[in-house]
């Protein structure tokens, strides 16, 4: 089974660790936007760090084309300001079972963890090595919010990397975990399963699309039970 963490929300509590001030200091440098100017609300929850950057530099009327041109830059100096400005101890944004569930699951039989994440994948790894996490999840796996903007694109970008000789990770052993609305539409883009904890904004109603819904990490364990012992029908 492969299960595909997101971060925020569901690992660590939300904003406990902003990418704001990073991302701006990035853009400015690169495109000279001030983020302060923006005229639109930005909505960010549930977004790739790509997509919240594209959406930002298109209502400061930059064009597809440079927005383009200067995505790799944008990634590379926002995770570079992060990792000078989070602090160095994250320990405390850990949100509650959270480490006594990864050791569970890291404990049990073909169970593979790895991130499915709208973080730039620097910062992703960053967040979860400062929480002290890092540990049970598969380097080289998963899937980020450098690998695409669109979050739909992110499931299967994952099950290629955890695939073998060719093929995919299969969908009916996997399972993507995450606390928004996007998380569960990722999932259903992909046709795979999804499991929604309702420990950020959203509340146990407004995931009810989701193939499972639980309130905690505790509410994580009892369904993986049941999930990890059967296939999708």
């Amino acid at each position: 089974m492969l299960l595909l963490f997101d971060i925020d929300g569901t690992l660590l509590r939300e904003r406990a660790v902003p990418v704001a001030g990073a991302m701006s200091a990035a853009l400015r440098e690169v495109h000279g936007v001030q983020t302060s100017e923006i005229r639109t609300r930005i909505e960010t929850t549930g977004r790739t760090h790509g997509e919240i950057a594209r959406a930002i530099l298109a209502d400061a009327g930059v064009t597809g084309e440079r927005i383009d041109a200067g995505a790799a830059a944008v990634c590379d100096l926002t995770c570079q300001a992060w990792a000078r400005e989070a602090p160095d101890d994250l320990s405390d944004a850990v949100l509650p079972g959270v480490r006594g569930l990864l050791d569970w699951l890291g404990g049990l039989p073909d169970v593979r963890l790895a991130q499915l994440t709208g973080n730039y994948e620097a910062i992703a790894w960053l967040k979860l090595e400062r929480a002290g996490i890092d540990g049970w999840f598969e380097r080289g796996q998963g899937a980020f919010g450098s690998d695409a903007d669109d979050r739909d694109e992110l499931p299967a970008i994952a099950r290629r990397r955890a695939g073998t000789s060719g093929a995919p990770y299969p969908r009916g052993q996997t399972i993507v975990i995450g606390d928004t609305p996007k998380d569960i539409e990722c999932a259903r883009a992909d046709r795979v399963r999804c499991v929604a904890v309702a420990s950020g904004s959203f509340g146990v109603e407004s995931l009810a699309d989701a193939d499972v819904v639980v309130r905690d990490a505790e509410g994580l364990r009892v369904a993986f039970e049941e999930l990890v012992s059967r296939p999708a029908g």
